[in-house]
């Protein structure tokens, strides 16, 4: 009888194992404040021979969207595949003033792949709230990461010898080197000394550049421009991540076969460089096309169509749906703002966009924004707000309840850079559509947090 149960026992761990290692590993690779057109595959300007390798071997969105114009959001959406105002998120957040952060009911990514028996690590910048002397906020092991390298917002003073990283709650000091060297350093010894090699792994590499204050060594940006040129370093900045990328690649080659890893690429918004938003109108902080369009790459080989370039209009929101469809794991049953991109990616099945993308940015000007096929749907605020820049939480009931005006509507197929206007000429699409956003406005209100009466959980 003893004899038996242990069998029964080693079988079960065996057939366990197997299940573990047929799971990918699943590497998510974030750049903050980097344009629609900066990198090579996209024809911008910065060589980027790692990146453009990862879209060669895999499917390019030509369309790829942000979860946001600015970047706590968009990375609270890419971490739930749900709208941040859902999340808790309402705009970027500032610590020592708000109480806003990440909210710990909502499931993140990190959670699912845990429950699905996966080794998790977060590296590089978080911003989506950290605690403080006066605010107890949780942390990324509160989101399912098993261990954590991260700064509250920017790496500082700079990119170069940053002194603000904490790893797993603890402040690392000053260190030597630039962020995105730094932190794909971190990845690789997790990698190496603290994974657990028996189960497939997360690794969820958000770099610092190019968000100012901006640096890269100077033999990278002399090849750009003069050393004190700000546009020459921001392309250092983004050729420096480049080299950092190829060197987690080699690593990831040594610990995982290609075949066997996911990689997702994709910013958290648009450039703040009005040159580097590839002719789009607006930039970083707004919910025009420059502020939300961003790159897109997936990169799975033999699973993801090699090559390809996806004219269906995507983006951050997407991300947990797809990895969960495509991993073949159970969502947790919660609207998703987003939709399962597993079809396009691995073109099998038909997709199909359950709800129209959607944006809301409160100092944005225009403050929502709705793509839908080719039609984009912008809108300003409705009512009175203070013009304090900075995001206040007492003004979130206004914001629930706010209603909004000047309604423009745009082909972005005709018309990318959105200069022409057609509500007037298309009045009963205008109509149609303008429904359509308050239906998903609406939702998203009645879920959003109230930080305003110290919301915690």
């Amino acid at each position: 009888m003893f004899d038996l149960k242990c069998k029964l026992t080693l079988a079960l761990f065996f057939i366990a194992s197997l299940a573990h290692a047929a799971r990918p590993n699943v590497v998510m690779l974030l750049a903050d404040d980097l344009g629609y057109q900066d990198i090579g595959c996209y024809d911008g300007p910065v060589k980027t021979p790692a990146l453009d390798g990862l879209a060669k071997g895999g499917t390019r969105f030509q369309t790829f969207y942000s979860g946001c114009a600015v970047c706590s959001p968009s990375r609270a959406v890419l971490l739930t595949g749900r709208h941040h105002i859902r999340a808790g998120v309402y705009s970027w957040i500032h610590d020592a003033s708000q109480n806003s952060h990440l909210l710990l009911r909502e499931i993140t990514l990190a959670e699912i792949l845990k429950k699905a028996g996966y080794s998790t690590a977060h590296v590089g910048k978080w911003h989506l709230g950290l605690p403080t002397e006066t605010r107890n906020k949780p942390t990324p092991d509160n989101h399912g990461f098993d261990y954590w390298f991260a700064t509250w917002n920017n790496a500082s003073p700079s990119h170069k010898n940053p002194d603000n990283f904490i790893r797993n709650g603890k402040p690392v000091g000053p260190m030597k080197g630039y962020a995105c060297q730094l932190v794909v350093d971190e990845a690789m010894v997790w990698l190496d000394k603290h994974r657990d090699a028996d189960k497939p792994f997360f690794l969820n590499v958000w770099f610092h550049e190019p968000h100012a204050p901006i640096a890269a060594p100077d033999k990278i940006v002399s090849d750009y421009g003069k050393l004190r040129d700000r546009a020459a370093i921001y392309s250092g900045t983004i050729d420096n991540t480049d080299r950092a990328v190829a060197r987690l690649l080699e690593k990831l080659k040594q610990v995982a076969p290609a075949k066997n890893t996911l990689i997702i690429y994709a910013s958290d918004n648009g450039s703040y460089r009005d040159d580097r938003t590839g002719g789009l109108r607006g930039r970083k902080g707004v919910n025009w096309e420059g502020g939300i369009r961003v790159p897109g790459i997936f990169h799975w080989p033999g699973k993801i169509k090699r090559g390809s370039v996806s004219q269906e209009p995507a983006g951050l929101v997407d991300v947990l749906p797809t990895v969960c469809g495509l991993l073949g794991l159970e969502k947790p049953k919660v609207h998703h703002d987003g939709s399962d991109l597993s079809a396009i990616l691995t073109g099998k099945g038909r997709f199909d966009r359950h709800q129209p993308l959607f944006w809301h940015l409160q100092r944005s000007k225009p403050i929502v924004a709705m793509r839908d096929g080719n039609f984009s749907l912008v809108a300003e605020r409705g009512y009175e707000m203070s013009s304090n820049n900075m995001f206040k939480e007492e003004w979130i009931p206004t914001i629930k309840k706010g209603r909004y005006r000047n309604y423009q509507l745009f082909d972005l197929k005709a018309d990318p850079n959105q200069t022409t206007d057609l509500s007037a000429k298309k009045p009963e699409l205008l109509k149609k559509l303008k429904a359509k956003l308050l239906k998903i406005n609406d939702s998203i209100m009645a879920d959003g947090a109230d930080w305003h009466l110290n919301q915690t959980r």
